[in-house]
């Protein structure tokens, strides 16, 4: 029998390590080991945590992919106030705060220590014996959601703060910002155009939707970053500035951003403020203000706060970049689940320290909404400062002969008649066989990093491929050989070797990965590993109804719908069996959910609301272990429906009329075995998780009664 001694040290030990390597690589970008190591380090650990739960540490590196599905999310007070910043725009607010600051002062010298302010999530995180415990949003300013599981799984964010420069107190408190970078917001962003889903307005509202979300699995997805920029404890003189505080955090392992400066006067405030108004653009996150607040904290406990705010810290808000140019066009751009959606294509004009040719209008709604009319100076701002997006016509300077865009009724790429789908603001090309951006840019999809990953067939290539005739669908992808290849321009033997390597290295991508690739509509990474983990073939998926698959965890009806749709045309399931014969993983690997009895055998159960006992999926495998079928949709021929809290009135109307017969969360589970319930619910997660990849507002604390040595800053 394995020493218990011995485990522990060696999860101690990996714990460690792996906390250093995640330090090194997200605070220093210093990789010290190939990733493939880190992987198995973390997958040693992982193993080692799931044969001996009791040993685990509660701040492990694993728990950084995530996995946690909350129901609802609990709430804490705020142990100091979350407060707002005043607001300054311009140099004359400057002027003033900075003369009340020197008469609450009395003319004593001080410093300003001057900030980005960073357009994301406040966050107050405490950490006690140097062990992040508690990770709370903002929320009403005196209490907030507890999102501890999302918090962890932000991968710059330390688990375990270093022993490194002052001595840490037991217990404190970190404010900081949770983010999204930019090039993380514009992969999403992309990826829901591909979609047909509305894009995602800014950065800001992206990461606050991000941290509301339940599965914590699905937020370690999104990449969220923080900035740390407040310390916060009772203890008197733990240190005498912000900027101290500052560099203590840094050294401690927490991300503070570099791009502070300590000012001792107005004008080197006014100076960093300049300095950063176009530079700020080049960061890769973004970005609303300048913070200013005084350095020292017994200044600041001098200067105290008023109902709202403090009166020692200030932020000077960027006026809204705009400019005026002309629209000479519209063109319309054909995504690859048919949506259509229209450019702007404008007079270059700069704008948030970039040159901006082109904006994107949407839909048909939005045109209509503006009037557009071609040759129209028209207004053009950046959505926080991000998305170039037209907000009006100068009216004064539209020709009176002007007509309004007429939006095209045919596809412009190959001329099929446009549909526009009841409740959807886009039009779409049906001709999802023959349009050929569609058939690019599923191709593109299907070998894409998240998809397939076919090495030395990138979008370029394929789409070099699809023009030339040599592939039209994911499946005339492993038909090519070296000889269709040879003599192709860019094509050397040596690259049409590693091609060919390529694609058969791609024969053993995971199914849940292969279903994304396909690029089904609506259904992105977590909904194709969610249907994998639950019909582990692509057979059983293939042979659900829309109310089944509904029924999924985070599936629902719109995507149902659009699943059973795809399937229902022959041209899907041609393709399906092409991709069979090839070799293409189309079934979860590992042994699927024994049954563990037939006690529900022939009844069929929907799930409705949010359950304390259970969650959703952990029910929907329970209900299938013991013989029973789950279904999306209330008729006659339904058994059960089991209703949870905040279920809506609308099924409960149904099926007192339909006369099905309602249950709690206890009755179902009364109808299972006794003693099977908690052991078929732990054996159906474990089984569905083999095969699966490894792969704006500021807010101060105030100082309580009873507490006047309390350290804050903010960023």
């Amino acid at each position: 029998m394995p020493d218990p001694n011995s485990i522990q040290h060696r999860i101690s030990t990996l714990t460690a390590h792996l906390h250093h390597l995640n330090y090194q690589y997200y605070q220093n970008d210093v990789s010290e080991i190939p990733d493939q190591e880190f992987d198995q380090l973390l997958a040693e650990l992982q193993a080692l945590e799931e044969d001996h739960p009791a040993l685990a540490l509660a701040n492990s590196p694993t728990q950084r992919v995530g996995g946690t599905i909350t129901k609802q999310f609990p709430t804490a007070p705020h142990k100091y106030p979350m407060l707002s910043l005043g607001n300054a725009y311009s140099e004359a607010d400057l002027r003033e705060f900075d003369e009340r600051v020197r008469k609450g002062l009395e003319g004593a010298d001080f410093a300003y220590v001057c900030e980005m302010k960073f357009d994301g999530v406040a966050m107050s995180l405490t950490y006690e014996q140097g062990q992040l415990t508690q990770g709370v949003t903002r929320g009403d300013g005196t209490r907030g959601d507890v999102v501890t599981s999302n918090v962890r799984t932000i991968k710059n964010l330390p688990l375990h703060l270093r022993a490194a420069g002052p001595a840490q107190p037991a217990e404190f408190e970190v404010r900081g910002e949770i983010f999204l970078p930019l090039p993380v917001f514009d992969d999403l962003n992309r990826e829901r155009e591909q979609n047909g889903e509305a894009l995602l307005a800014n950065p800001r509202n992206a990461a606050s939707g991000t941290l509301k979300l339940q599965d914590s699995a699905v937020v370690a997805a999104r990449r969220l970053r923080f900035f740390a920029y407040s310390f916060l404890s009772p203890g008197r003189n733990v240190f005498p500035s912000h900027s101290a505080a500052l560099a203590a955090l840094k050294a401690w392992g927490l991300p503070v951003s570099d791009t502070w400066r300590r000012c001792t006067s107005l004008e080197q405030v006014l100076d960093f403020i300049h300095t950063w108004e176009k530079k700020r653009f080049e960061l890769p996150v973004a970005t609303d203000g300048i913070v200013i607040k005084v350095d020292d904290f017994q200044q600041q406990e001098v200067l105290g706060f008023t109902a709202k705010s403090p009166r020692w810290a200030i932020a000077y808000k960027y006026p809204a970049e705009a400019g005026r140019t002309r629209l000479n066009d519209v063109q319309y751009q054909v995504g690859r689940t048919g949506a259509v959606t229209p450019v702007a294509i404008l007079t270059p004009v700069p704008l948030a320290g970039t040159i901006v040719r082109r904006a994107s209008l949407h839909n048909a709604n939005q045109i209509a909404a503006l009037d557009l009319r071609l040759g129209d100076l028209v207004f053009v701002e950046k959505g926080g400062e991000i998305i170039p997006k037209i907000t009006g016509v100068d009216l004064t300077a539209r020709p009176a002969d002007s007509q309004p865009i007429r939006y095209p009724t045919e596809c412009p790429a190959c001329g099929t008649p446009l549909l526009r789908p009841e409740g959807e603001a886009h039009f779409r090309c049906p001709n999802d066989t023959a349009c050929p951006p569609q058939l690019r840019a599923r191709l593109e999809h299907y070998v894409s990093r998240k998809a397939l990953n076919i090495d030395g067939l990138g979008a370029e290539t394929v789409g070099r491929f699809a023009e030339l005739g040599l592939v039209r669908t994911p499946a005339d992808i492993y038909e090519l050989t070296a000889d269709k290849l040879t003599g192709l321009e860019r094509l050397g033997e040596k690259s049409i070797q590693n091609l060919i390597s390529g694609i058969e290295a791609s024969k053993q991508v995971p199914f849940e990965r292969v279903l994304f690739g396909l690029g089904i509509r609506y259904v992105g990474e977590t909904v194709a590993e969610k249907l994998a983990v639950h019909y582990r073939t692509i057979d059983a998926l293939l042979a659900a109804s829309a109310p089944e698959l509904a029924a999924v965890p985070e599936v629902g009806g719109v995507i149902a719908e659009s699943l059973a749709a795809w399937s229902s045309q022959i041209v899907n399931r041609d393709l399906v069996e092409r991709l069979r014969a090839a070799g293409v993983q189309l079934a979860l690997t590992g042994e699927a959910p024994q049954a563990v009895s037939d006690r529900l055998a022939g009844l069929t159960f929907v799930l409705s609301g949010v359950f304390e006992q259970h969650s959703r999926e952990e029910l929907q495998q329970l209900i299938g272990q013991h013989g029973g079928k789950i279904t999306g949709s209330i008729s006659k021929k339904l058994s059960y429906l089991v209703a949870g809290d905040k279920m809506g009135p609308a099924k409960r109307e149904k099926a007192t009329a339909l006369k099905v017969p309602i249950i709690s969360e206890t009755d179902l589970l009364a109808m299972i075995p006794a003693g099977a319930e908690s052991n078929s619910a732990d054996e159906a997660l474990e089984a569905g998780r083999t095969g699966e990849s490894e792969a704006a507002s500021e807010s101060f604390p105030a100082t309580p009664s009873g507490s006047p040595g309390q350290q804050a800053s903010l960023f």
